[in-house]
């Protein structure tokens, strides 16, 4: 069945910062069409959607976007920017006959069993199990958590399911001393330190003017990228320390994620920030710090790290949605 009355379909990413749009225009047809737009451009998606549209002259029949913030129920408002939306009021206004909203980490787990081995950069561990869950985390503009668990037996063709959770907003856990301080400078401020207030790009600014205050040196006010660049010159060493930090924070974060779901699958890692620290990660602390979990230090050791580097790969997990949203419609 080719289902061709469900094209053209439009696909989007939205996160804090960019929102990214596709087309699938016929049955069996490649993503095409990408797109980049900055969501502070826009005063919502569905503006954002006609800038992308308009010019192609298409009109969607089916829509799936994954998105950076919490979906339950129709209303959706977006955690670090400022868009909200009625999902009903939405798929209206683009005039669409099926709307599927997840959450952009649940879209990205989505796509991980499409991705091909060079989309993928193995930062240490075993071999993953192909019949085991699956972890996924990622730090951008905010922290994202997903996973697949299986929902196949061992020997039969993979189906998965993926979760739809918000990880990033646990409370950070502190593994030694300098952490204990860093969180307790950042108490003052928030109350409530979640993992995200670290483990994003606002964590690194976090990060850094923590640190500046406990070794006594000024605040230059840098931005997160003006801190990777520096740290990955060489050219600052409390920005390399910083980024240090991160490194180390995201593999105890990493662990406590894999010992919870038993993710002897894989651990995989996306965002914007750790793709583009390339060599600087893979010799970081993350991986001694995702192993160093006392009597689950073999445990850990055994299941296999990995950075998603493919393109994109988020947009891929909206069309499997609508591929197996078809399905079930069949």
């Amino acid at each position: 069945m080719s289902f061709a009355h469900t094209y053209p379909r439009l696909l989007a990413d939205v996160g804090g910062t960019n929102v990214r749009f596709a087309l699938i225009r016929q049955p069996d047809a490649p993503i095409s069409d990408e797109r980049n737009l900055v969501c502070a451009d826009f005063p919502g998606f569905y503006e954002a959607a006609r800038c992308y549209l308009d010019p192609l002259g298409v009109q969607p029949v089916w829509c799936a976007i994954g998105i950076a913030t919490a979906v339950a129920g129709d209303a959706i408002k977006m955690t670090n920017n400022h868009w909200a939306f009625s999902q009903a009021e939405l798929k209206a206004q683009l005039g669409l006959a099926e709307f599927r909203v997840l959450n952009d980490f649940t879209a990205l787990a989505l796509s991980l069993p499409v991705l091909d081995e060079d989309e993928l950069v193995k930062v240490g561990g075993g071999e993953k199990n192909p019949d085991l869950p699956i972890a996924l985390l990622g730090a951008g503009t905010g922290l994202g958590v997903s996973g697949l668990i299986p929902a196949h037996q061992p020997g039969e063709a993979p189906r998965w399911i993926p979760l739809q959770g918000e990880g990033g907003h646990v409370s950070f856990s502190p593994f030694n001393d300098k952490e204990d301080e860093i969180l307790r400078i950042l108490r003052r401020e928030y109350g409530h330190v979640s993992a995200e207030r670290l483990l994003s790009g606002p964590g690194l600014l976090n990060i850094y003017k923590a640190l500046a205050e406990l070794n006594s040196q000024p605040n230059e006010n840098l931005s997160a990228a003006d801190i990777t660049s520096r740290a990955l010159a060489g050219s600052c060493p409390l920005c390399q320390e910083v980024v240090d930090t991160f490194c180390a924070m995201l593999g105890s974060a990493a662990a406590n994620l894999a010992i919870t779901l038993g993710a002897r699958g894989g651990l995989y890692i996306g965002g914007g920030i750790v793709p583009r620290l390339g060599e600087y990660f893979a010799s970081s602390a993350f991986r001694k710090r995702f192993e160093q979990k006392g009597r689950f230090s073999n445990y850990l050791a055994a299941v296999p790290s990995f950075v998603i580097v493919a393109k994109n790969p988020a947009l891929r997990g909206t069309a499997a949605a609508l591929d197996a949203l078809a399905v079930r419609h069949a």
